[in-house]
């Protein structure tokens, strides 16, 4: 019998943040048939932010990286809350987005957003692999390295 998704956070010693409340006026997720758009999600834990600054200035790609497998744990908390709780629900990621603050001359945004998209594969295995975009940007809200929204389809 396939462990519950509870149960392999639990095995892989993964504890998922609150859900973090939205920062304006949006909604931190839509469901629309089976699908949850999930809003963009910055790297928060439980109310505090963290990795401020720019990838490739003072920020490495591994900070990068650590960012967004945050903001992927938030995505997968927006997802539990839409699904009433129950992850088993979450029958696909079906695509990641990412926006990575960055020097001008910053070219690795892949292997930045390969912290959400390695998370979701650990978690949900199969059904963790999704289409993705990863962009630089010159500056994100509240100066925060990385910012990630996705697309979960529930049954």
């Amino acid at each position: 019998m396939p462990a519950t998704i509870d149960a392999r956070l639990k095995q892989l010693g993964i504890a998922l943040p609150e859900p973090p409340k939205p920062a304006a006026n949006y909604v931190p997720f839509v469901t629309s048939g089976a699908l949850v758009f999930c809003a963009g999600q910055v790297p928060v834990w439980n109310g505090e932010l963290r990795f401020k600054g720019r990838v490739g200035g003072g920020l490495s790609v591994d900070d990068g990286y650590q960012a967004a497998r945050l903001c992927g744990l938030n995505l997968i908390a927006q997802a539990k809350a839409a699904a009433g709780g129950d992850l088993d629900r979450v029958r696909r990621v079906v695509k990641l987005g990412g926006f990575v603050n960055c020097t001008a001359d910053f070219t690795d945004h892949p292997k930045v957003l390969n912290g959400a998209s390695d998370l979701m594969a650990e978690v949900f295995g199969d059904a963790g692999k999704h289409a993705r975009f990863a962009v630089g940007a010159p500056s994100l809200p509240l100066g925060v390295a990385v910012e990630v929204d996705g697309i979960f389809e529930l049954s």
